[in-house]
């Protein structure tokens, strides 16, 4: 059998210095700050964010319904910042790339039309640029799920919220946990302390 490599894993820093390294003075800044947003905070894949409609955002609950891999429904939860960027990008600074056309998906390039899972990738590898942190999109989803547990969230819930079908596909995201417990234990136990 072979072993899956373990997933690159930012620090909550280094997701926050990402995040406020978007430009926010600028109309596609706040697109961006919204997307990535919602991306770390619901833990999406980048065709989610893609596909993500504006009917399946549900502000009053503060969940959103994705349609994941194999046309698989999930609804997740999102937090404060991402509302907050979500808000601010669909009713003040979207309509203003869109015009009076009806595009039902929450995210659009400068044209006005659905953005690219390549538009996404280019514009978050300019924040990286930006802040020296290299990473992929795909990393605040692992970073979503890693943080999660961290913070004491059970297997099966993070499998839920990732859209996993095989819990060993979420289980991966332990063996990080771990690493990083190693890592805690090596550095702060008194018995690996060298003079």
């Amino acid at each position: 059998k072979v072993s899956r490599a373990l997933p690159k894993v930012l620090e909550v820093e280094q997701v926050d210095s990402l995040l406020s390294s978007i430009d926010v003075k600028k109309p596609l800044g706040i697109r961006d700050r919204a997307l990535y947003e919602v991306i770390y905070s619901c833990g999406l894949r980048i065709s989610e964010a893609c596909s993500l409609l504006i009917s399946n955002v549900h502000f009053d609950e503060k969940l959103i319904l994705v349609c994941g891999k194999g046309s698989k429904e999930r609804l997740v939860p999102f937090g404060e910042d991402a509302a907050f960027w979500l808000k601010k990008w669909i009713f003040e600074i979207r309509p203003g790339f869109v015009g009076s056309r009806i595009i039902p998906e929450v995210f659009v390039n400068s044209k006005g039309n659905p953005i690219s899972r390549k538009g996404i990738w280019k514009n978050f590898k300019v924040m990286g640029k930006k802040t020296g942190i290299e990473a992929k999109v795909h990393t605040l989803r692992h970073s979503f799920a890693t943080h999660l547990l961290s913070g004491g969230a059970d297997l099966r819930s993070v499998q839920e919220l990732l859209g996993h079908s095989d819990l060993s596909t979420t289980q991966i995201y332990t063996h990080i946990d771990d690493s990083r417990l190693e890592e805690s234990h090596r550095d702060f136990f008194p018995g690996h302390k060298t003079e």
